[in-house]
């Protein structure tokens, strides 16, 4: 089976309503160009360094403007759409973090299909003027999440989760066949990890990896601004790039054959070769 996919890459600002605008006019293009469905990047709704603009422009999910939007764009349009995340207010945050960064699958109808929850917090100072904590705003999840569609079941993750190559084997010993990586990648780490953290993914489940990302300088109305690395990509089961959109913003097309899915995992059968260990004694 063949699907059309389409990589949807942005320069999301801290504006939500603007960034809603530009995400309905990428999805109509991609629709446009036959994508049966689109993929938007992590933070589609609001890249901000400023817990007090979140504070203040995010919602909670029931009143999210931007997946309103994005449902009834789907359903207009008639495609499927994995919006990678929407960073959200959190039910009841109490005295912990106040957000969450949650993926959804929404099918042709505007129905929400499923919903992933980012597991693995960017808590990291990857240069001495580069430090993020994003577990001080941001309440982990703790579900590992795969869904079905009519052309191939879907293993949900988000960004820093791609360093955690068990979650992957999980999702594909689940049924995945394909990984969505949506990512707000750092320009220091994209260069040195990001696509051959991708292609080691792909290899290692056999699955096909969707990674739509954000990219260039972001605007913000508060606080110190955003770069991300973009280079959406998309990777085949045997670890070839099928597409690489380098860090302009716009719509990155590809054909998945399911059909490789299968054919990698028969050449090495992997994830069928589990054995029990013990762990290693810690050295002190």
């Amino acid at each position: 089976m063949a699907v059309s996919a389409a990589l949807i890459q942005m320069t999301s600002s801290d504006d939500p309503v603007a960034n809603l605008k530009t995400t309905r006019a990428l999805l109509r293009e991609a629709a446009d160009r036959g994508a049966q469905i689109a993929l938007t990047p992590e933070v589609t709704n609001c890249i901000s360094l400023s817990r007090a603009l979140q504070a203040q422009v995010l919602q909670p999910e029931a009143e999210d403007l931007t997946l309103a939007g994005l449902r009834e764009e789907a359903r207009a349009l008639g495609i499927w759409v994995l919006i990678g995340s929407l960073a959200l207010k959190a039910p009841r945050p109490g005295d912990g973090p106040a957000f969450l960064s949650r993926s959804y699958l929404i099918d042709p109808q505007g129905e929400m299909q499923a919903r992933y929850d980012k597991i693995h917090m960017f808590d990291v100072q990857v240069s001495e003027t580069e430090t993020y904590r994003e577990s001080a705003a941001f309440q982990p999840g703790n579900a590992a999440v795969v869904a079905p569609t009519p052309f191939g079941v879907f293993g949900l993750t988000i960004c820093y989760d791609l360093r955690f190559a068990y979650l992957y084997r999980a999702l594909a010993q689940a049924g995945a066949e394909i990984l969505s990586i949506p990512a707000a990648f750092s320009p220091v780490t994209g260069i040195a990890h990001w696509e051959v953290l991708l292609r080691a993914r792909a290899i290692e489940t056999g699955c096909f990896v969707l990674a739509p990302a954000q990219c260039g300088r972001h605007p913000a109305r508060e606080g110190r601004r955003r770069g991300t690395y973009g280079h959406s990509l998309a990777v085949a089961p045997w670890g070839e790039v099928l597409l690489d959109m380098d860090q302009a913003p716009g719509v990155g097309m590809i054909t998945l054959d399911l059909d490789r899915v299968q054919e990698a995992r028969a050449k090495v059968p992997a994830l069928t070769h589990d054995r029990s260990f013990t762990a290693p004694r810690t050295l002190r």
